[in-house]
């Protein structure tokens, strides 16, 4: 088990052990006799070391009498078990699938909030930079060499920056702009590419100078659908929030990582700065 979803256990583990003791149960034990589970049994799901069950949680709740809870605590058990992703059963096949995938989800989104602390977002990439992303990918997790369709793939994307009433709003952290991928050549095109879509009426990029002073640490780089999807991408898997709860999180997040910001005139500063340090 990953420590990702071992984490989401054992949040969801405390959420119902504070259930059961303001539901009246001070001990496991006792609410093992009024579910007639084992005892054990609690103990695993409040620990984070068993799965609680869509069938668990009702019965939880019902005892706990937080009927209140259920379709919240259903969201987060559908969330841990249906909606992780482990990298390598997504890339099994190649990094083309994945990039497929993404297409719908950018067809019925209207707005998009997007921090990338560390790597311009998908979408503002240049064929070259994207490549040499997928090169890394590609090696990484040692799947099948499909970089050339994938990058054509994540280009389609860009179709949605030019069309319907979408609106973008991207956060990148400075260092992005100095992540290199592929050498000077390839970073001097993509950002040239980023002073360019920065003229585009439905895109909002801001940048986080590396001295701004920040409200809120910088995490890991995530992608908002409207708001019913947050992607989150870690080193072995892709996770999807749809819990309403937890998506409001990363709404007040992407908030205070603006107010870090610069846009406009200064965020073009940062980017020429980083074109100059390319010679």
């Amino acid at each position: 088990m990953s420590k990702e979803v071992r984490q989401l256990r054992e949040a969801l583990g405390a959420r119902l052990r504070i259930l059961r003791k303001d539901g009246g149960f001070a001990s496991g034990r006792a609410f093992a006799a009024a579910t007639k589970w084992q005892e054990s049994k609690v103990s695993r799901i409040e620990n984070g070391r068993q799965s609680a069950s869509e069938q668990d949680i009702r019965l939880w709740c019902e005892k706990a009498d937080a009927q209140d809870q259920v379709e919240d605590l259903i969201a987060t058990v559908r969330h841990i078990e249906e909606l992780w992703l482990e990298w390598r059963r997504q890339l099994s096949s190649g990094a083309t699938p994945r990039q497929e995938r993404a297409l719908p989800v950018y067809a019925k989104t209207k707005i998009f909030r997007v921090w990338h602390p560390t790597v311009v977002w998908g979408t503002l990439q240049t064929a070259e930079y994207a490549a040499e992303t997928f090169r890394q990918v590609i090696d990484y997790y040692e799947i099948p060499d499909d970089a050339e369709s994938a990058v054509a793939k994540r280009l389609e994307r860009q179709q949605y920056l030019y069309r319907g009433h979408r609106m973008f709003h991207v956060l990148l952290a400075e260092q992005a702009l100095y992540t290199n991928f592929g050498g000077p050549d390839v970073m001097r095109g993509q950002l040239d590419r980023l002073l360019a879509v920065m003229t585009l009426p439905r895109l909002s990029l801001g940048i986080v100078p590396k001295r701004a002073e920040m409200r809120i640490w910088p995490g890991n780089s995530f992608s908002m659908f409207d708001s019913r999807l947050v992607l989150v991408e870690t080193y072995s898997a892709e996770f999807s929030v749809t819990q309403p709860r937890e998506i409001a999180l990363y709404a007040k997040a992407f908030d205070l990582l603006k107010t870090s910001a610069v846009y406009g005139r200064a965020a073009r500063g940062l980017i020429r700065s980083a074109l100059e340090g390319l010679g």
